[in-house]
């Protein structure tokens, strides 16, 4: 028999997530600002980098949401001997990737980079940050998998701690090394590189030990395995290979985006960074809750309450409403205030306006979006999801090439592309939910 879920079980699995994400965008609200005080050029190039290395990330970090999915579903079955199997074979797993992800990166992002660039200064500039940055797959990839096990299981607190301790080690070594504090050298670009590499590689070893003295090893059966166990490999795949595709799928045409915006010149670009970086912030409310509502749905299912999920999904509409209609107003009505957050120049600061009334109306239906589209992921249908990405994506990237290559126009305009994108997700999965026969979908 299932458990309700009530609103305090919503916030207390939702609050650790909303910290963890808070500290992971802390990295790239840091660099950002900092960068920002460097110069447009690296401003620009660190949004590039930035996002070229988090079309990476996000395949090792699909492969962990396919896990997170599997083990939400043993937890709420209360057979919790078959969580330790999922994860053991999927940090394994996520290492195998990351190494071989690290190799390809270093041989083929400098050959490629030339041909998507078109300014030398951003060019180089971003090869800079990425011969650093890369490093980071072998501990982001392994962290994801952590954070996968604990949002399953629904004891997130211990993500509270390592949100505090990937923020405080990256803005303490972002402005150490960006501008050469402590004793570090003045390494620009790099050093905001090299500072995100750290805080990951801190996290990382936070979270073993935590797992290692803290959970109890033995009831999940953490850590105890000889070899790697395929059938477990394919399951695990069998739900995150379309999570995996559809996770690379959609950054690789935010990338795209910049690359389009890149067109427009260093200032559109320096301009639509600043504009990502507050942007990712302003979703981090919506963010938690979606990646909430995916675990707590394949728990609902799992316990049996499948009758129950649609009514969830509604109620957490209505949550993410009220959490963020508020972020909107204050985003809308004082842009420059958060616009001088990342740079002093008021030229820089009058551009950015624009772009960040656009993407504070944006992100309520960003929100919105999010929410059903991770209840969809967390019944297990991750190639209907994939699916939905898809036709989506054909959208979105039509809008963002009219706009900025075929018929050039202001950042503004080329961000309106979010109402797009996210208004189709919403209605197309929420649909789907209503009418679709993911009832059946056994996992």
């Amino acid at each position: 028999m299932y458990e309700q879920i009530t609103n305090k079980k919503v916030f207390s699995t939702a609050y650790p997530v909303f910290l963890t994400l808070i500290a992971q965008n802390i990295i790239n609200v840091t660099d950002t600002a900092f960068l920002g005080r460097v110069s447009e050029v690296a401003l620009g190039a660190s949004a590039i980098g930035g996002v070229f290395y988090i079309a990476i990330f996000v395949v090792g970090f699909g492969f962990s949401q396919g896990a997170q999915i599997l083990i939400g579903r043993r937890n709420g079955e209360q057979n919790y001997s078959h969580i330790g199997p999922i994860f053991n074979n999927g940090l394994l797993f996520n290492f195998v990737l990351g190494l071989l992800i690290f190799g390809l990166s270093c041989l083929f992002i400098p050959r490629a980079m030339p041909h998507f660039v078109t300014s030398e200064n951003i060019c180089r500039a971003s090869l800079e940050y990425l011969d650093w940055r890369i490093y980071g797959f072998f501990f982001s990839f392994l962290n994801v998998m952590f954070r996968g096990l604990y949002v399953g299981i629904t004891k997130t607190k211990v993500l509270t701690v390592s949100a505090i301790i990937t923020a405080g080690s990256n803005i303490f070594f972002d402005y150490a090394m960006i501008f050469g504090h402590f004793g570090f050298p003045a390494m620009g670009i790099a050093g905001a590189a090299i500072a995100s590499v750290i805080a990951e590689g801190t996290t990382f070893i936070f979270l073993l030990l935590y797992t290692l003295f803290v959970t109890d090893v033995k009831r999940y059966g953490l850590f105890s395995f000889r070899k790697i166990d395929w059938k477990i490999v394919r399951q695990t795949l069998s739900i995150s290979v379309f999570i995996m595709f559809q996770s690379f799928f959609s950054i690789s045409t935010w990338f795209l985006f910049f690359i389009f915006i890149e067109r427009l010149g260093e200032r559109p670009l320096a301009v639509t960074n600043i504009g990502r970086s507050l942007y990712i912030l302003m979703m981090i409310p919506g963010s938690a809750l979606a990646t909430t509502v995916s675990t707590l749905v394949s728990n609902l299912i799992g316990a049996g309450g499948k009758s129950q999920v649609m009514p969830f999904v509604n109620r957490m509409v209505r949550i993410t409403l009220i959490s963020v209609i508020p972020i909107m107003l204050v985003t809308f009505i004082y842009p420059v205030l958060f616009a001088r957050i990342y740079t002093a120049d008021a030229g820089l600061i009058a551009a950015t306006v624009p772009v960040l009334r656009i993407i504070s109306v944006a992100m309520v239906c960003c929100a919105v979006g999010c929410i059903v589209f991770s209840a969809v992921s967390g019944t297990g249908n991750t190639r209907t999801a994939f699916l939905i990405e898809t036709i989506t994506l054909l959208f979105y990237i039509a809008y963002i090439y009219y706009t900025a290559i075929i018929h050039p126009s202001t950042p503004a305009i080329v961000w309106i592309s979010e109402f797009v994108y996210w208004v189709i997700v919403g209605l197309l999965s929420y649909c789907y939910l209503r009418k679709g026969n993911w009832q059946k979908k056994e996992i």
